[in-house]
C-alpha cells in the first residue's frame, strides 16, 4: 500500500501495525478530539428523511448562517466540498497570472492544485531554526527575526516583510495560509495587509484560524469586503471534527464566487454536511470548549516533547506542532505503529522538511502523555 501523502489514512496505517484501524490512536491528522459536537450530531440525524430530496442548489440557509457567523452578506460566502474543492478552483484562476507566490514549506495540496494548471511557482522558504521566523533564500532582509515566546505559548502573531518580492511579477498571485502549515506560526492580520496592494490575487488558507481564540485571531474575512482581489479559506472539518462529511467555504467578492461557481459541478455539499455545519457554527458552548482545551494540552506536549533528547517542537498557534528529530522521521512513525498502534505525521510531502521532522496533532491530555511516553522508550530503545 502506498505512502499517504496527508495524514489520517488509518488503512494504511493499521496493515502496517497489525490492528484494525480503529485501534489506531492518531496523531497525523490535525482534527480536535472533542468532537464532533453533538448539535452537528443531532443536525445530520433531523435531515436524514431529507436523503431523499436534493439539497437546495444555491446554499441559501448554509450561506446565510455562515454569513451572520461572519457578519457578511451571504453572497459573499461559497460552500464547498472540503476547502480542496475550493482550493482547486482557486489554482484555476491562479494559473491565469503570470506567476503565484508560496512560502514553503507548503501544504502539497497547493502544489496540486498549482500543477495541474501548469501554474508558474515562486517559492520563499521560512528559516526553520527554533525562535527564529525569518525568510530564507536571500530574503532575509525583508523580515526581522521573530522569536515566539517561550512556554506558555502566547499568540503574538509575526510581521511578514513590506513585500515578498519586491516588485512582485505584473499581474501575479500569493498563496499562503495562517496559521501557517506545517510550522503553526501565525502572521499578523496587519503584516499581510499590505500584499493586497501588491498581487493581483490574494488567496489566504485559514482552515486553523478557528482554534486561535477571538481575542488573538488574524484572520482577513473583516476586510473581504473592501479588497475585491482577497480570497479567504475556511475548513469547518477540523475545528468540528467532521472531516468525513467535507466541508468548507470560500469568502471573497461576489462576481468571483459567481464565476467559480459556474466551473464546478452541482450539488458539491450533501444536505447531511450543510445541517451538520448550520448547527456547528451556532454551537458557542463547544467553541468555548475548544479554546479552552487546546492552549494547556498544546503546552503539555510542547513541554514533554523538548524533554525527550533528540527532539526539538517548534511552538505554534494552531492544533499541532511541528518536531524536529535527530534520527529518521520515517523509522520513528513504522515504529510507533508497529510498538505502540500510533501514529504520526512524517513530513516527507513537504520537500524542504523531508526525513528530520514529524507533525503531531494536539490530542487530550491522557492521549498526549501516552504518545510521549512511546517517543521516549522508542528512541531510547534507538540509542
Amino acid at each position: 500500500m502506498r505512502q499517504p501523502v496527508h495524514g489520517g489514512n488509518l488503512v494504511w496505517a493499521a496493515a502496517l501495525a497489525g490492528c484494525p484501524p480503529e485501534a489506531i490512536l492518531d496523531f497525523s491528522a490535525s482534527i480536535s478530539p472533542l468532537g464532533p459536537p453533538d448539535s452537528a450530531i443531532a443536525a445530520i440525524y433531523s435531515q436524514v428523511g431529507n436523503l431523499r430530496h436534493y439539497p437546495e442548489p444555491d446554499y441559501s440557509d448554509l450561506r446565510f448562517a455562515l454569513g451572520r457567523f461572519h457578519q457578511l452578506p451571504s453572497e459573499f460566502i461559497l460552500p464547498g466540498n472540503g476547502s480542496a474543492e475550493l482550493l482547486t478552483l482557486a489554482g484555476r484562476e491562479l494559473s491565469t497570472l503570470s506567476a503565484t507566490t508560496l512560502i514553503t514549506p507548503a501544504f502539497s495540496d497547493y502544489y496540486r492544485t498549482l500543477t495541474a494548471y501548469k501554474t508558474k511557482i515562486l517559492e520563499f522558504p521560512l528559516s526553520l531554526e527554533t525562535g527564529n521566523w525569518e525568510m530564507g533564500n536571500g530574503m532575509e532582509k525583508f523580515l526581522p527575526p521573530c522569536p515566539l515566546p517561550p512556554a506558555p505559548l502566547l499568540l503574538h502573531p509575526c510581521p511578514l516583510p513590506p513585500a515578498l518580492l519586491l516588485p512582485p511579477p505584473v499581474s501575479s498571485g500569493l498563496l499562503l495560509n495562517n496559521p501557517h502549515n506545517p510550522t503553526g506560526r501565525l502572521f499578523s492580520r496587519e503584516a499581510i495587509l499590505p500584499y493586497l496592494d501588491e498581487y493581483a490575487l490574494v488567496v489566504v488558507d485559514e482552515a486553523f484560524m478557528d482554534f486561535v481564540p477571538p481575542d488573538a485571531e488574524q484572520s482577513l474575512i473583516g476586510v473581504v469586503q473592501d479588497y475585491p482581489n482577497l480570497v479567504v479559506l475556511r475548513s469547518l472539518t477540523k475545528f468540528y471534527s467532521l472531516p468525513g462529511l467535507r466541508l468548507g467555504y470560500a469568502i471573497a467578492h461576489p462576481d468571483r464566487l459567481s464565476q467559480w461557481q459556474s466551473w464546478r459541478d452541482p450539488w458539491p455539499v450533501n444536505t447531511l454536511a450543510a445541517a451538520a455545519a448550520v448547527a456547528a457554527i451556532q454551537d458557542q458552548e463547544f467553541q468555548q470548549l475548544t479554546w479552552k482545551w487546546l492552549a494547556p494540552a498544546r503546552n503539555q506536549l510542547f513541554q514533554g516533547l523538548a524533554s525527550i533528547p533528540g527532539l526539538q517542537p517548534l511552538e505554534g498557534a494552531a492544533n499541532f506542532l511541528l518536531v524536529e528529530s535527530q534520527t529518521s522521521t520515517l523509522q520513528l512513525q513504522k515504529k510507533l505503529l508497529q510498538h505502540h498502534q500510533i501514529l504520526i505525521r512524517d513530513c516527507l510531502s513537504f520537500k524542504e522538511l523531508g526525513d528530520r521532522f514529524f507533525r503531531v496533532a494536539v490530542r487530550s491530555e491522557s492521549d498526549n502523555q501516552h504518545l510521549l511516553t512511546a517517543l521516549s522508550s522508542t528512541l531510547i530503545d534507538d540509542e
